[in-house]
């Protein structure tokens, strides 16, 4: 299966196209701000029952910690969402379904890509 970020979890909510996949915590947050207050705990509900979410945990957040040096030292950050994103992929050895660009610089680290 597939991790799915913020982009590609909307597509699929304007496509009503649901099928098995993982969503960060990070993902369902970005999704959520963006939804009414009256309609956000439905929405959160067809969510988590649509994906299964995953909870930043140690492991994601030591290779978010080593990805951020890395891109540190090299000048070349991304945003921290996008960063623990990338790194719950990685941690749980999953491909990221993605139509952000700047993603492809986290394939060095071992980032896969769809």
């Amino acid at each position: 299966m597939n991790l799915l970020d913020t982009g590609a979890v909307i597509d699929k909510m304007d496509k009503d196209s649901y099928f098995p996949a993982f969503i960060s915590t990070i993902t369902l947050i970005e999704v959520l701000r963006g939804v009414d207050d009256k309609k956000r705990p439905s929405a959160k509900q067809l969510l988590e029952e649509s994906f299964s979410v995953l909870n930043l945990d140690n492991i994601i957040i030591e290779t978010y910690c080593y990805i951020y040096r890395v891109l540190k030292e090299k000048g070349n950050l991304l945003p921290d969402a996008d960063l623990l994103i990338a790194a719950t992929a990685i941690a749980h050895d999953l491909t990221l379904e993605t139509k952000d660009a700047h993603f492809q610089r986290l394939k060095m680290l071992g980032l896969k890509l769809k």
